[in-house]
């Protein structure tokens, strides 16, 4: 696997490498010990997956303290936009966005630690999009910032009149309006 690092650190996307022939493909989705070599040390304890149609919007979301998440994921099916947005304050990057094309056949995966919003936008007419976390989803620990917020200029490559949002993601507010519970100083892992 080759890991690329991005403008804000601590976000990583991560490429496997691929076996292709006539028959199809094979590749190695995870592996803990490249993981722990290339990476960090991490365990993940949770897996997720999401099915969404063309035009769906998810995020951008985070757990609070102390019920943090990093997140590892990656489109197995369709494409989408993948977005992880530095919310600690205090970081010279503070409000500033990774986004990533994440797709059925580039394989690549978006590692997002603790102390970023995540968010994604469906491109394809469906995408299938898989999440490992290394923490338990905690309801009473939700947060958000609202993916529409004009002020991360984000462009999620959904014309307006296609975007599909639940009633939760819409209620978010924007990040001006927004009292972070991480700082600069939150252990990224």
């Amino acid at each position: 696997m080759e890991v690329l690092k991005t403008d804000i650190e601590g976000i990583l996307i991560i490429e496997p490498r691929v076996f292709g022939d006539e028959r199809g493909y094979f590749f190695e989705s995870w592996s803990q010990k490249n993981f722990d070599e290339f990476v960090r040390p991490i365990r993940f304890v949770q897996d997720n997956e999401s099915m969404s149609t063309y035009g769906v919007m998810r995020g951008l979301h985070f757990q609070r303290p102390p019920f943090t998440q990093s997140k590892l994921v990656r489109c197995v099916k369709g494409a989408v936009l993948d977005v992880a947005v530095d919310i600690r304050k205090g970081s010279p990057t503070y409000g500033q966005h990774v986004a990533v094309e994440l797709t059925e056949s580039n394989h690549r995966q978006l590692f997002v630690p603790r102390g970023f919003a995540h968010g994604f936008s469906v491109l394809s007419e469906t995408a299938v999009f898989q999440y490992k976390c290394d923490n338990f989803y905690a309801p009473q620990a939700d947060g958000g910032i609202n993916i529409l917020d004009n002020f991360l200029g984000i462009d999620w490559r959904i014309p307006a009149d296609k975007v599909i949002l639940s009633e939760k993601d819409t209620r978010q507010v924007c990040l001006n309006d927004f009292d972070s519970p991480f700082d600069i100083n939150v252990n990224l892992y």
